[in-house]
């Protein structure tokens, strides 16, 4: 018996300490909630069907806050607030037409780019095929634009996919997320980036300057799949020529046109708005008030914006309903946890993950910035997790944990440790019992472009979940058919059960989950390391 006791006792303290506070019963509370009477699936139809796309500061990301945050308060949770940060002018479209009116009438595939502006009602103009990637291009095509709409992306010959479009991860893609991964070193790279930024006011100017009614860019993605998204503009600068992106098998057909002559004639018509009014973006928060007199908090987030040309369904209405169905299902159960919940639905993610950059700076830490360095946009977010050095907000302490959905509406599968190996296995053990869901992979590794990364940047525990891909990234990530018919209610379910008992066991911990060493500024690299090549593109 003493034996028995002692391994007993073993057995007790190598146990993740997380793990040590896990109330199996709540997780089975959970799942009855959000399996048996979710809710998931009405609150992604009312942001896709009802409000639709949801554009910075645009009236349809207006409509979203209000709404989130009356859902918010219908379910009882407290301290429901917007909270508002610099971000520059909003734009929508009202409507658009594009069309060949010769050699032959045939019916375009396109729409306005995010923040460039109106046509003066219908223009007519002659195409002119002027690929324009570097400054150095544009005395190529001087002289020859004026009038013409110009056609600014160097056309292909098309592509085949070699995967299939829709797909779920197998084992073997599971374990191959899980190899630690390296911090990379690479300050340098910002300034690389801010040089596109550089670039594409001075394609505007040059265009404007040289004459040019419109111009337009090519699909990146075949299938008539069209975006519209303005990423390199600066959010809030004020284009002069109006922009439209066409299909790519559209744009390709004018392009062959142009090259063989005569040009073919284009119609269009862009009316679109800017809107000044409140040029503030609002983040959307919302407590389930915990026990701690600390103030200790655990958080989920998910980026409540989105691009236009869809309904801003999987990207990222679906995170955002399973933030929301987590906040509904725990707040029917009636927890009484000892941290807060705290539930974020961020603006500006789009545009540089500029809500969550916000909501870090005013409540967890802030890193020096440069000199005159732009408020807002990419520009703003280009370089911030390079910049040096790191001060503590008051409330840096006070968050344990923070969790992120933003990749669609897929089954999640696992989460990324962000290589903190301290919590490979609490996590392991909170999956535990969604094993038979098919959730079970922590892997080790970092990754990146979610609104978990400037938390992390700082020392905070955060973390993004892994889905299944679906077709996200192979059709519906920033495409016109990014709609509520792409959501899947069963992973919907799934991740939002999952997401509640994360949150639930974070909150409720002996001890906060582990945090990684505080950030500080690399003094060593490596003499022979060279950039990361998908910076010097």
């Amino acid at each position: 018996m003493r034996n028995a006791a002692a391994l007993a006792a073993i057995i007790l303290l190598a146990a993740p300490l997380g793990a040590q506070s896990v109330d199996r019963a709540e997780t089975g509370r959970i799942l009855d909630e959000g399996i048996n009477r979710s809710q998931v699936m009405l609150t992604v139809q009312h942001l896709t069907d009802h409000i639709g796309p949801r554009l910075t500061n645009s009236p349809g990301m207006r409509a979203a806050e209000d709404w989130t945050a009356s859902r918010f308060r219908d379910w009882g949770l407290k301290n429901v607030h917007k909270e508002g940060f610099d971000f520059g002018r909003g734009w929508w479209i009202e409507r658009s037409s594009a069309r060949m009116i010769s050699p032959r009438p045939i019916a375009l595939t396109a729409i306005p780019i995010a923040w460039t502006p109106a046509t003066p009602g219908k223009i007519s103009a002659p195409a002119i095929v002027a690929p324009m990637s570097e400054e150095r291009h544009f005395a190529r095509y001087r002289g020859q634009l004026a009038g013409k709409i110009v056609l600014v992306t160097l056309p292909n010959d098309g592509s085949e996919p070699g995967d299939p479009a829709f797909r779920r991860y197998s084992g073997d893609d599971l374990a191959k997320l899980d190899v630690y991964d390296p911090p990379k070193y690479d300050p340098e790279a910002s300034d690389r980036r801010m040089k596109r930024l550089d670039y594409s006011s001075k394609l505007d100017a040059f265009l404007k300057a040289e004459g040019a009614v419109a111009y337009a860019t090519m699909s990146p993605r075949d299938g008539k799949l069209v975006g519209g998204t303005g990423y390199l503009f600066g959010v809030g600068e004020s284009q002069q020529v109006p922009g439209v992106e066409i299909a790519a098998e559209d744009y390709r057909r004018l392009a062959r046109l142009a090259k063989q002559g005569p040009a073919p004639v284009v119609e269009l018509e862009n009316l679109v708005h800017f809107v000044d009014t409140d040029t503030k973006a609002y983040n959307i928060l919302a407590d389930i008030p915990g026990s701690d007199p600390s103030g200790a908090y655990v958080m989920a987030g998910a980026h409540l914006d989105s691009w236009f040309a869809g309904d801003g369904a999987v990207d990222n209405g679906a995170g955002v309903a399973m933030v929301m169905e987590a906040a509904r299902i725990l707040q029917a159960m009636g927890v009484k946890p000892k941290r807060t919940i705290r539930f974020a639905l961020w603006a500006g993610e789009e545009q540089g993950l500029l809500g969550s950059m916000a909501y870090v700076e005013q409540h967890i830490a802030t890193r020096a910035r440069k000199p005159g360095s732009p408020a807002t946009g990419l520009a703003r977010f280009y370089g911030w997790a390079n910049r040096w050095p790191i001060t503590r907000q008051p409330g840096y302490g006070q968050l344990a944990a923070y969790f992120n959905l933003d990749n669609g509406s897929g089954k999640v599968r696992g989460i990324y440790a962000e290589n903190n190996g301290a919590v490979v296995p609490i996590f392991r053990d909170w999956f535990a019992p969604f094993n038979a869901m098919g959730a079970s992979t922590v892997a080790i590794r970092t990754t990146g472009g979610t609104d978990h990364v400037f938390f992390s940047a700082v020392g905070i525990p955060a973390f993004q979940f892994i889905q299944d891909p679906l077709d996200y990234g192979s059709r519906l990530h920033h495409s016109s058919i990014d709609t509520f018919d792409h959501i899947k209610a069963a992973d919907m379910r799934q991740g939002a059960v999952i997401l509640a008992n994360f949150l639930l066991n974070a909150a409720n911990a002996d001890k906060p989950l582990p945090r990684m060493p505080f950030p500080t500024e690399p003094n060593v690299t490596d003499p022979f390391a060279y950039p990361n090549p998908d910076d010097l593109d």
